[in-house]
Order: C-alpha cells, then sequence, then structure tokens
C-alpha cells in the first residue's frame, strides 16, 4: 500500500437536474453509502476528485472528510461525459477496516521485454487486465504481478494460479458467488493470464479480423464500476 489518499467532501444541498449548474461550476456530484450508514450526497472540485481517481481506481481506500467526519471508501463507480471524458459521478462505498471487502485489482506483467521468448522474436500478450480479490480494505493490493520470466516456447503460459499473492488477500473465484469471466464449470484459478504467440499467428488473427484483432469497442463506456440503488444524484 502507498501514501495514504485523503479527500474533503463537503455534503450537497443540489441534487436531480440542477447537479448540471454544479458541473459547469467546476464540481463533481458524489454519494457515499454503506457500512451501516445512510446515503450522503456529496461533492468535491473537479480537480480533486480527478487525482484521487487516478491515485486510488477502484481498489485502493480512500481516507474521506465528510464534515469532520472521517471514513474509509472505495470508490464504487464512475460516470463520465462521453465527449469530454470528464468524471461526472462519483459513488463512494464506505467500508470498515476489520470486514474483507472485494474488489478489482489490476494485474501487471514484470519482466516485459526480458523473457526467453520475447529475447527469441516470439510475442508474449497479457490476457487478463483485472482481477477480483478478497481482503481487508487496508491490505488491497495497488496490483497482482506475476513474471513473465520463464516463457520461452509458444507452449508455455501464465494462468491466474501463477500470480503469487500478497498476505491476506485471495481471489475470488466462481465458488465464492460472484459473478466471473470463467465458465461455470472453470476455476478463475486456471484463466490464462499471458500467453505466448509466434508474430506471424498474431499477424493471420489480425487480418482476419479486419485488421482489429488488437482494437477495443469503439462504443463509448459512460460507467465504469458497479452501479448500487444509492449511487444517485
Amino acid at each position: 500500500m502507498g501514501n495514504k489518499i485523503e479527500l474533503t467532501l463537503s455534503k450537497r444541498t443540489i441534487q436531480g437536474k440542477k447537479v448540471a449548474a454544479l458541473r459547469r461550476q467546476g464540481i463533481v456530484p458524489a454519494v457515499v453509502y454503506g457500512a451501516n450508514m445512510k446515503p450522503v450526497v456529496v461533492q468535491a472540485e473537479h480537480i480533486a476528485m480527478e487525482k484521487v481517481y487516478r491515485q486510488a481506481g477502484r481498489h485502493t481506500p480512500v481516507h474521506i472528510a465528510i464534515g469532520g467526519r472521517r471514513r474509509i471508501a472505495l470508490i464504487k463507480s464512475v460516470e463520465f461525459d462521453v465527449l469530454t471524458h470528464g468524471i461526472k459521478h462519483v459513488s463512494f462505498h464506505a467500508v470498515k477496516t476489520n470486514e474483507p471487502v472485494v474488489a478489482d485489482v489490476p494485474v501487471r506483467l514484470v519482466g516485459e521485454g526480458e523473457s526467453p521468448a520475447e529475447r527469441a522474436g516470439l510475442i508474449v500478450l497479457q490476457a487478463i487486465d483485472q482481477l477480483q480479490v478478497k481482503a481487508l480494505p487496508m491490505d488491497l493490493p495497488e496490483a497482482l504481478e506475476v513474471s513473465i520470466e520463464n516463457l520461452a516456447t509458444t507452449d508455455d503460459k501464465l494462468t491466474v494460479a501463477d500470480i503469487p499473492l500478497p498476505k491476506g488477500v485471495e481471489i475470488v473465484d466462481n465458488d465464492d458467488g460472484r459473478e466471473g469471466t470463467a465458465d461455470d464449470d472453470q476455476s478463475v484459478l486456471d484463466l490464462v493470464v499471458a500467453n505466448v504467440y509466434e508474430p506471424s499467428a498474431l499477424q493471420a488473427a489480425n487480418d482476419a479480423a479486419g485488421g482489429d484483432a488488437d482494437s477495443a469497442d469503439a462504443d463509448s463506456v459512460e460507467v465504469v464500476g458497479e452501479q448500487e440503488a444509492e449511487a444517485t444524484e
């Protein structure tokens, strides 16, 4: 866990369609809910909110202050303007430090460019960008790191089971009752994190896909994260 991330929020009296006026003034509306508390509508300056989201994502605890009351919260969802890509609304989920939470944590490949496979002219591609983990809020890692130093041929791969987990952190599998990316009969631990390919094979796949094999969906995504019933304006 890096430096403590802090954000001061002020209670908000403006709701509904009138929040558009707040946004024009550089204010982002937000809501805080959870941890046996009633939802509280709040706001913060856009610059401060952007900075906190860049630092915390949706997996690092944020120390929030509302009218002198301090809490620990995770960013549950963020709504973006599809034209400007600026933050329009943020939902914070207040948590208790002694109760485990589930969060999406980035997966990071370590040693890129230095694996035997890459030195032999092969290509290592990451297949999973993030995974759901369960841990106490202050034990949530900034990222799950896995080394590719042993990848040498196209027969080699890394799976979720190969990722070393920090103390107190566990992968959320399908058996935990959460929806995952794996099939119902497949454990998340068996999912492939990184594969090794021949450049020619990737080129053939790219040609078959009309040149868009590595392209993301062009449609704008407005909401990042899980929307909750309490997360209203």
